[in-house]
């Protein structure tokens, strides 16, 4: 064999690279080559710009009805605690009132703990008062020792009764007024031509008010009015 015939039998074994596609595999277009920009890329593009202005306008309208919606949230709120603060206005209201009624009410009972404490007091050293009354009523001095005596006496006598009368103490004065049961005690009644039913004819024990309140009711004879004998009198005269 010559070196021609090897030559020609070796270009007609290799495949020809060049020549048509196989049947039914048509082959890339340099318009459909990835990478390469094909007449389908415009529409492409225009339909993301699309998409991306939908999104705006939604993004506008939620920010269009965000404040509204913002506005009623605070307003119901505010309304929440507009209610809570009345409430709490109105039990520190009641509160108040309640804490003042107690302090008025704590003021008069130390007020009348105070009067209570001072009555009893004072009502078991009116029987030595009482003594000082009667002995000073019973002396008579004649001689001049006896006379200082009684002028001693008569001093400590105004000093206790002026003490009386710093704390609010006086004495009744009882004699020719009506009866007063709250004022009063009657432990005698009897006939009288000078006073009318019901008057006080004499006293027997004194009273004694603190501060216009009782502090010992007067023992006193009360008068029944002219006796039977008078009556009978003056219908024959």
């Amino acid at each position: 064999m010559s070196s021609e015939d090897t030559v020609a039998g070796s270009v007609e074994s290799q495949p020809d690279t060049t020549g048509d596609a196989p049947a039914g595999e048509a082959a890339p277009s340099p318009a459909e080559a990835p990478g390469q920009p094909g007449a389908d890329s415009g529409p492409e593009v225009g339909a993301g710009e699309g998409t991306a202005s939908e999104t705006g306008a939604g993004e506008a309208g939620a920010a269009t009805a965000d404040p509204a919606s913002r506005a009623a949230r605070l307003e119901q709120e505010l309304a929440a605690l507009r209610e809570q603060f009345d409430n709490l206005n109105g039990q520190y209201m009641r509160l108040a009132a309640d804490f003042d009624n107690y302090r008025k009410r704590q003021s008069r009972d130390l007020e009348d703990q105070r009067v209570q404490i001072a009555c009893n007091t004072l009502s078991e050293i009116l029987p030595v008062v009482d003594n000082f009354d009667r002995a000073r009523q019973q002396l008579n001095p004649q001689h001049e020792e006896a006379q200082t005596l009684h002028r001693s006496y008569q001093g400590l006598y105004k000093q206790l009764v002026d003490v009386f009368k710093q704390l609010g103490v006086s004495p009744m004065r009882v004699e020719g007024e009506p009866f007063d049961p709250t004022l009063h005690e009657a432990v005698m009644r009897e006939p009288s031509d000078q006073h009318p039913e019901d008057v006080v004819i004499e006293e027997l024990q004194r009273g004694y008010q603190l501060n216009g309140r009782v502090l010992r009711h007067a023992l006193v004879k009360v008068s029944m009015g002219p006796g039977p004998g008078d009556q009978s009198q003056e219908q024959a005269g």
